[in-house]
């Protein structure tokens, strides 16, 4: 059994599908989403560093999920690719752990920058006269350094506790990334302590981020609700649109996975829900805070001058 133990350094991608006659068009429709997100995410931090006019708070926690979006892309997507083009892209043990790693804080930083971002909504509506004073950029610093510490700690404990694990089962993982509870199921050490912490660290989590992220909107909507002016409350949800719609896809997606892992959902299912969250929202994150924001426009115009 130690002999076989030692014989798995390196797992083998399954990938998105095993059709061969879908591989080319998928290489393309992918390669192209990966560039475009590239030029989206880069592009609106880009935009936020130059132009003075975009150095506030929220534009601050935008330029930080930008970066989020494209290092989530950037960990996955190019290893997806090959899986279009090779019929066996294999990945060596630590690659796999580091790629896991990388995604998990990534994705665990955006969400704790889109509880900023609801804050930050909550005091520039609730509390106008004092946000220049509450929003100072020491919490800014604060916040952001604080959701990167806060993913890299959550998956830096979820990593080191792979190493734990003895992997002599098949190497094939039936997905088109590192994703970690496939790998538990090639473990031949009990892997129900890592099940346990993952599932502890994920659930506090989500529920504390959502929490605090509906508590924030419900005193957002009642303080819209009370303003009597029309022309306040149409610009009140509009700034708070774009996040709003933002939040909806993310944990959307994040609830859709939890209700179909409870209903053992089929290995097709889960990756189309890893796809939403790992390429697709990467990809929709600069367009749904950029196509209608006027400051964001007006900035890419006087680039473009």
């Amino acid at each position: 059994m130690e002999g076989n133990r030692t014989l798995l350094t390196e797992f083998v991608l399954r990938g998105l599908t095993d059709r061969p006659e879908l591989q080319v068009s998928l290489f393309l429709v992918f390669f192209f989403i990966y560039v475009t997100t590239m030029v989206g995410n880069l592009g609106l931090i880009f935009l936020i560093w130059k132009d003075p006019h975009l150095h506030t708070p929220m534009y601050i926690f935008l330029g930080h999920l930008a970066f989020a979006d494209d290092c989530i892309s950037t960990t996955v997507t190019p290893k997806m690719l090959m899986t279009f083009l090779y019929k066996n892209v294999k990945i060596s043990m630590g690659e796999c752990f580091a790629q896991y790693f990388f995604f998990g804080t990534s994705a665990t930083t955006e969400i704790f920058l889109l509880v900023a971002m609801a804050y930050d909504r909550y005091v520039a509506i609730c509390n106008p006269l004092h946000y220049a004073i509450v929003m100072s950029k020491r919490l800014c610093s604060v916040l952001v350094s604080m959701s990167y510490i806060i993913g890299f700690v959550n998956c830096g404990l979820n990593v080191g506790l792979l190493f734990r694990l003895s992997f002599c089962k098949s190497n094939i993982i039936d997905h088109f990334y590192c994703e970690i509870l496939p790998l538990y199921t090639l473990s031949c050490t009990d892997p129900s302590l890592n099940t346990l912490i993952i599932f502890i660290c994920a659930s506090s989590i989500l529920i504390s981020t959502s929490v605090t992220i509906l508590v924030s909107y419900a005193r957002v909507l009642f303080a819209v609700l009370n303003m009597k002016s029309k022309k306040g409350r149409k610009k009140a949800f509009f700034t708070c649109s774009a996040h709003l719609l933002s939040v909806s896809l993310f944990y959307g997606t994040l609830l859709f996975m939890f209700v179909s892992h409870g209903s053992e959902p089929s290995k097709t299912q889960d990756k189309l829900y890893s796809l939403f969250y790992t390429v697709v929202i990467p990809l929709l994150n600069p367009f749904i805070y950029s196509l209608r924001n006027k400051e964001v426009l007006g900035a890419l115009k006087k680039v473009v001058k």
